[in-house]
């Protein structure tokens, strides 16, 4: 045989094989999910409603952690965590981010994690400390002390265990819509019925992972009993539906939206049902037309400080005190941090972080109670088909208004300030800031 017949045979062989091993080869992304129970099994208190001032007395049903990992080939994960919670204090989740990387090398802008405000679930430390207005009795903050303790090191254990569980998988993202909410503070007011939805399927097409967000109060219950309301009903009957799959639940912007049935004390069928239709909404979702992801992942995390307006003198406070009441309990509080020596916040430090899947979609995370004003303006300005804002995420820090709100003024738009212990509102001109740094990121977001 002559060389240039060997030569021509060689690289007809290494053909095959290349052909060969690029059919068989696995997709780049590797996926894990995992979930924990939270749910205590002593009494505590609920946070989100003033007015419970005893301990849990029982549990409608139990409430998750739940993590959800993915890599592209050989980067490190991306780790998102969707607990069924009012909301935690990025000092937590700082915690568990330092904990992963330590363990598994993942960066901190890696770890996002996501909460459902639900208000029929244990308060943890630093979360709206003054949402009763009173002290909190001794056993009773034990209690709120231990789960506080228990609650990081149970979210360690779901990301890891996600992390360690990743098999090659496949990414579709697809949205559709979800009419529950509405504008508590304007009949007919802006709402953001956009219901997101990502998709993780094993090589085999099973359902992995289902991950949807919504802008909405989780407030249809206001009982004494644990319960993940409305999204805690939801990812169990997707997860009743879909066999092996964990569902995972987030909340866009919706800290101007209720739910349309309004607060309902202890109706759970009402709360059931609203989890059932979003389930709906789901199947025929999976059913529909959904767009492949594919790139690697870019996350990016950055804190940008929110002023406060001016504070109140030592004598303003001391005269607030005096007149009682959530502005007078709030007012006491400052003046005993004064009493202490501490020096009291002139701003909030605010987190804003994203991942970006390749070029096709950027997930947005906003800390705090964020209004639709947000979600509807950033997708006009970037684009829906890109662009997914989830809202109460990582930082429980108070309510984020956009400009329309803090003038108009009221319970969402600075009035609320006395339950989040912060001693001023927050500034006019925050929306044009916090904009400005997710355009900045969406801007960075690369793909390969």
């Amino acid at each position: 045989m002559s060389n240039a017949i060997r030569t021509g045979a060689c690289c007809f062989l290494t053909a095959i094989v290349w052909l060969t091993a690029a059919v068989g080869a696995e997709p780049a992304y590797r996926v894990g999910t995992f979930k924990v129970d939270i749910t205590p099994d002593y009494p505590i208190r609920l946070n989100g409603f003033g007015f419970r001032r005893a301990e849990s007395e029982g549990v409608t049903q139990p409430i998750w952690a739940k993590a959800l990992a993915v890599s592209w080939e050989d980067d490190p994960p991306v780790v998102l965590l969707a607990i069924e919670s009012l909301g935690v204090r990025m000092g937590m989740v700082d915690e568990v981010a330092a904990r992963l990387q330590k363990r598994f090398g993942v960066p901190r802008e890696n770890v996002a994690l996501t909460y459902t405000h639900s208000h029929t679930t244990p308060k943890v430390n630093g979360a709206s400390d003054n949402i009763f207005s009173e002290p909190i009795p001794a056993g009773h903050q034990e209690h709120i002390d231990r789960y506080s303790t228990e609650l990081p090191q149970r979210l360690e254990q779901a990301a890891a265990m996600a992390i360690e569980n990743r098999v090659p998988a496949t990414l579709q993202w697809c949205t559709g819509k979800y009419d529950l909410a509405r504008n508590r503070r304007t009949p007919g007011g802006p709402v953001d019925h956009d219901l997101p939805m990502l998709v993780a399927r094993d090589m085999d097409g099973g359902l992995l992972a289902v991950y949807v967000s919504y802008a909405c109060h989780c407030v249809t219950l206001s009982n004494n009993k644990i319960s993940g309301d409305w999204a805690g009903f939801a990812q169990a009957e997707i997860e009743k539906r879909n066999p092996g799959c964990v569902a995972l639940i987030s909340v866009g912007a919706g800290s101007d939206s209720n739910p349309a049935s309004g607060v309902v004390g202890d109706k759970v069928d009402v709360a059931a049902a609203q989890g059932a239709a979003l389930a709906d909404a789901v199947t025929r979702m999976l059913g529909g037309p959904q767009k492949p992801l594919s790139g690697n992942i870019t996350a990016q995390l950055k804190s940008i400080p929110l002023p406060l307006n001016d504070l109140p003198t030592r004598e303003q406070w001391t005269a607030l005190a005096a007149k009682g009441g959530p502005e007078g309990y709030n007012a006491a509080t400052q003046l005993a941090r004064l009493d202490r020596g501490e020096s009291l916040a002139t701003s909030v430090n605010y987190p804003i972080q994203t991942f970006a899947f390749g070029k096709q979609l950027t997930m947005v995370f906003l800390a705090g109670e964020v209004c639709a004003d947000y979600s509807l303006r950033l997708k006009q300005e970037l684009g829906a088909d890109r662009l997914w804002v989830n809202a109460y995420c990582n930082d429980f820090c108070c309510y984020i208004p956009s400009e329309r709100l803090v003038r108009e003024g009221g319970y969402g738009g600075g009035s609320e300030i006395p339950y989040f212990a912060l001693p001023a509102t927050l500034k006019a001109g925050l929306e044009q800031t916090i904009v400005d740094e997710v355009k900045r990121q969406f801007g960075q977001a690369g793909g390969r």
